[in-house]
């Protein structure tokens, strides 16, 4: 068992009380981690996807799929099957080591840290935030890397509401930005 679906089973209890649950069936959990990538103007590279794809793949420690655009759209440049992006579902024990490998490993090592937004609840109980480069993670190699790229990561959880959504969040060691929900 991973570290944090460890750390997750300690504070389940905790977590029901102070979000005010009774029935242990709706206490909130986890889901699943997605990461993506916009391709944008790279995505006439194909060289540079396969460059990002594994990049992510290292990250994620899960193949990741490359996005193909569904239509054309003129005013952005996209043709129908051309690549748009680069995505990842992680779900379960490969969940779990992302959310851990990214909390004590890698949001620390980012210059000038500050906290993630408390601003990326949906109101759904999602939580949405970007991240500026990928070298922040330690399996990714400086001299690999054809062009440094942000991702954006979304964590959904079970629950429908944004506080115990955050709460749960906050319980796991997701470092928030000081200031108010």
């Amino acid at each position: 068992m991973s570290r944090m679906k460890q750390k997750y089973n300690d504070i389940t209890a905790a977590l029901r009380e102070e979000c005010e649950i009774k029935n242990v069936m709706q206490t909130p959990k986890l889901e699943k981690i997605i990461i993506s990538v916009g391709a944008g103007e790279e995505g006439k590279d194909n060289k540079l996807i396969a460059n990002m794809t594994d990049t992510i793949s290292l990250i994620a420690g899960q193949k990741a799929v490359v996005v193909n655009a569904k239509k054309s759209v003129a005013g952005f440049k996209a043709r129908e099957g051309a690549p748009s992006g680069i995505r990842v579902t992680l779900r379960g024990e490969n969940m779990y080591n992302f959310f851990d490998k990214l909390v004590s490993i890698a949001l620390p090592r980012v210059k000038d840290f500050r906290g993630t937004p408390r601003k990326g609840f949906d109101g759904r109980g999602n939580y949405n935030f970007g991240l500026q480069e990928q070298l922040m993670f330690p399996e990714v190699e400086f001299d690999n890397i054809i062009k440094t790229h942000g991702m954006n990561i979304t964590i959904v959880t079970s629950t429908e509401n944004d506080k115990e959504a955050f709460t749960l969040l906050e319980k796991l060691g997701m470092p928030f930005a000081k200031g108010k929900n």
